[in-house]
């Protein structure tokens, strides 16, 4: 398709989705239209720009958008086209690779595990484990490796993953043969430099850590695990930690300059890391389950002090059990990314004030979008006057 034929695509799939999402509730129509709209108060050069015209610029497909406020989801709408091959409209609906936002999810079934005396945060998570070990090490004699010191990155494993996937027609690798780098893993084995809670490294090898420990304590396959712990209960039913099938239902993936990938996506066994399938409403719920809990003694699913540990960090770096909390000045607020191949994603929640927002992308150039949309969300309601 030629620049000039996805711009075209572009505009068309923007006026359609406009028309045919409808918010949840009507007192949503003025904050949605002033983040659609040229930004009247601000000077930078993508200020001048609506919403379509900014994506067009950005060279980013699709876009899916959810809100939260006042606890409860506020709106949702979707943008552009999830193939521009085909000229596909993104729905709310519409599937988009989560990424990295895959592993609060995962601690959520983990906190999940604990509640019912399965797994315990601060055990030698080689007390779970079965299919594999951590390595005995010097490292680990006065502090072993735990699933908090795994879930916020700071149990000293070394590996920095980011994981690239695979094409669909690939052998995929069990988790033990990557977690010891072996055929057919497109990564290094995880190997542990540092005592625990010393220093903050990111590690997606440490939440394949937790992937075969919650598969050893089950017993079962980790899609089936997530799918009855947490995207069940929550009715994250547009949600899935297994592999899609069915690419009508889903964005496909992207490069920088808006042209479809090679591959309509690629497959991640690292489920637990990466591999969450999921829209911005199904999101929402998630965050409003966290939000729930920290207010109340019991959420839906998590305790006060489940929702509490997902929320505080721990000795070392800004991450607690899953999630990046960020403090700025009185107001606190938790998060996480999530970048794949031909997919940006990003969601974030106060931790006291019961709103947020949920952006999801099926471009490389997603992150640039999504730190825009993001601002104009912001301030359309007023976030950082409160």
């Amino acid at each position: 398709m030629s620049k000039v034929c996805l711009l075209f695509a572009l505009c068309s799939a923007f006026i359609t989705s406009a028309t045919a999402a409808t918010p949840t509730h009507h007192e949503a129509a003025p904050f949605i239209s002033q983040i659609e709209a040229v930004q009247n108060a601000g000077s930078g050069e993508f200020d001048q720009l609506t919403l379509p015209a900014l994506m067009q610029q950005l060279h980013v497909p699709g876009l899916s958008i959810a809100v939260v406020k006042d606890f409860k989801i506020h709106w949702a709408k979707a943008y552009g086209v999830a193939d521009v091959a085909t000229g596909r409209l993104v729905a709310t609906n519409t599937r988009f690779q989560a990424a990295s936002i895959s592993k609060p999810v995962t601690a959520m079934a983990a906190m999940r595990m604990v509640e019912t005396g399965q797994l315990d945060l601060d055990k030698d998570i080689n007390t779970f484990l079965t299919s594999w070990k951590v390595p005995a090490s010097k490292l680990h004699r006065q502090q072993s490796v735990t699933a908090r010191s795994l879930f916020s990155h700071t149990s000293g494993a070394d590996d920095g993953f980011g994981f690239p996937g695979y094409a669909p027609e690939m052998a995929l690798p069990t988790v033990v043969q990557i977690l010891s780098g072996q055929t057919p893993s497109n990564v290094g084995k995880v190997l542990f430099a540092r005592v625990p809670y010393t220093e903050y490294k990111y590690s997606g090898g440490g939440t394949m850590i937790m992937q075969q420990a919650m598969m050893d304590l089950c017993r079962c396959a980790f899609e089936q695990l997530m799918q009855s712990t947490v995207l069940t209960p929550l009715q994250m039913s547009n949600s899935t930690f297994g592999q899609m099938l069915a690419a009508q239902t889903a964005a496909l993936a992207h490069d920088g300059q808006g042209k479809r990938m090679q591959a309509p996506w690629h497959v991640y066994p690292e489920q637990a890391a990466a591999a969450l399938w999921t829209t911005p409403t199904d999101l929402a719920r998630f965050i409003i389950e966290v939000q729930t809990a920290l207010r109340a003694e019991q959420g839906q699913l998590l305790s006060r002090q489940a929702a509490t540990d997902m929320t505080t960090p721990v000795r070392v770096g800004p991450y607690a059990v899953g999630l990046q909390i960020e403090q700025r000045g009185q107001d606190k607020f938790f998060s996480h990314g999530g970048s794949n191949w031909g997919y940006r994603a990003w969601m974030t929640g106060h931790v006291s004030k019961g709103y947020g927002m949920i952006i999801m992308t099926n471009g490389d150039n997603g992150m640039a979008l999504m730190n825009q949309v993001a601002d104009r969300i912001t301030n359309a309601y007023g976030w950082d006057e409160k």
